[in-house]
């Protein structure tokens, strides 16, 4: 705008700011430092085999008291770190626990895609499928949310009839007689487990263990690291090409992030036992949907849960229970854009990291690398649950190992989580 000097001259405009719009463009910066900052941590945390995003996010919420700074920020760089995770943590799960090919046909959907050379193809599958379930959450989340609202008291009454369909589908739908022998003896002994073990006080040296440490590194990583110790570990993989087509990418990312809802706004529902369901319904099956659709479960659930936190103020994942516990405020425009931007940066990283991740461990000695990884694996279970989390890993490797015996499909072992919420 022209003013009038006092004596009269017009004069041009001064550029100014007030310290409201300096202040707001300082606090947007610190925000920005926190997100990426949350993102690197993220990175770290998805690339540690056998680190639950949980577990990160509780020992996140007991240093957050420590560090002076806007509790908003600190919680922006919680869930984007959380997120980051959700996008890495495929890296170390395609690379590490390659089986011989002899036990391809029961080998995880990702292990299978690496086994015929495909795992750069399995990286930029899983990247799209998180990407576009937080393309796909973000504008239902409302919607969803307020429907989840008025029927979350109906669908809650049958949680038990869902997923005992959901259990019986998952037996039943084995190749072979024998494998469906196999799925209902893993399905029943992990189901076993959990309903004897998940309760039971861990004692490890840090603040944030549960019994899901011990049980998942048994039931899904250490019986993975002992079926490699005979393969050879990561072969040669071709270029990363995309070789689904698009629209099966978007329709089947759009089923994991439908599943990915049930997961954020219900309890006890976890993203294992959403891909369990999606594994079951999916019309389009095979190891390169499943990537896709596990990857938007994961993602996806992040988003919905933000929203079931500021709407029903009940945090559905260890991620927002550390956000709760660390005295965050529900800002959600703040706590949304660091989800989307820790998702731009996650997309990438899997990428840029995961085809390098996929090389250097391929250079390596397998039997050496699984045996090391299998060291590591006891001590972060004795480290967040003690003597007790290392007798149940004991207990649910051997769980773990049956399905390989049967040709039964791994996801049968969710009967640690399935079976306990039906009882």
């Amino acid at each position: 705008m022209v003013s009038t000097g006092s004596d009269g001259v017009l004069t041009e405009p001064t550029a100014s700011l007030s310290p409201a719009v300096i202040g707001s463009a300082e606090g947007a910066l610190v925000t920005v430092v926190f997100v990426l900052a949350g993102i690197t941590l993220g990175t770290l945390s998805g690339l540690v085999p056998g680190l639950h995003a949980n577990n990160f996010a509780l020992l996140l919420a007991a240093g957050a008291p420590a560090i002076p700074a806007d509790p908003v920020n600190v919680g922006a760089a919680m869930l984007a770190a959380g997120v980051t995770h959700t996008f890495l943590d495929v890296v170390p799960t395609l690379a590490l626990g390659v089986p011989d090919p002899i036990l391809a046909p029961t080998a995880l959907p990702g292990h299978k895609l690496v086994l015929e050379g495909r795992g750069r193809e399995a990286l930029r599958l899983s990247a799209l499928g998180s990407a576009l379930a937080v393309a796909f959450a973000v504008p239902l989340a409302i919607p969803i949310t307020l429907l989840m609202e008025r029927t979350y008291p109906t669908i809650a009454d049958n949680i038990t009839l869902f997923l005992g369909t959901v259990s019986f589908l998952l037996v039943v739908t084995e190749r072979t007689m024998v494998a469906r022998a196999g799925g209902a003896i893993a399905l029943l002994g992990s189901g076993a487990l959990g309903v004897l073990t998940l309760d039971v006080e861990t004692g490890g040296v840090f603040p944030a263990g549960d019994m899901l440490v011990p049980l998942f590194c048994g039931l899904f990583g250490a019986p993975i690291l002992i079926e490699a110790l005979s393969g050879e570990g990561v072969p040669p993989q071709e270029r990363g090409t995309v070789t689904t087509a698009p629209w099966v990418i978007i329709v089947v990312a759009l089923l994991g992030t439908l599943a990915g809802a049930f997961v954020g706004y219900l309890p006890a529902i976890s993203g294992a036992i959403a891909a369990s369901a999606v594994l079951v319904v999916l019309p389009y099956r095979g190891p390169r949907s499943f990537i896709v659709a596990s990857s938007g479960v994961s993602t996806a659930n992040t988003v919905f849960a933000l929203f079931a936190l500021v709407a029903m103020g009940t945090p559905r994942t260890g991620v927002l229970v550390a956000v709760e516990d660390a005295g965050v405020p529900h800002d959600l425009p703040v706590l949304l854009g660091s989800v989307a931007i820790a998702a731009g940066f996650g997309f990438i990283l899997v990428v840029s990291i995961g085809d390098r991740y996929l090389a250097f461990v391929g250079s390596l000695d397998n039997f050496f690398l699984s045996v090391g990884i299998l060291c590591f694996l006891c001590l972060l279970v004795g480290g967040f649950t003690g003597v007790v989390g290392l007798v149940v890993l004991a207990a649910s490797t051997l769980v773990g190992l049956v399905p390989a015996q049967f040709g039964s499909r791994r996801m049968t072992c969710m009967g640690v989580l399935l079976v306990p919420i039906m009882v």
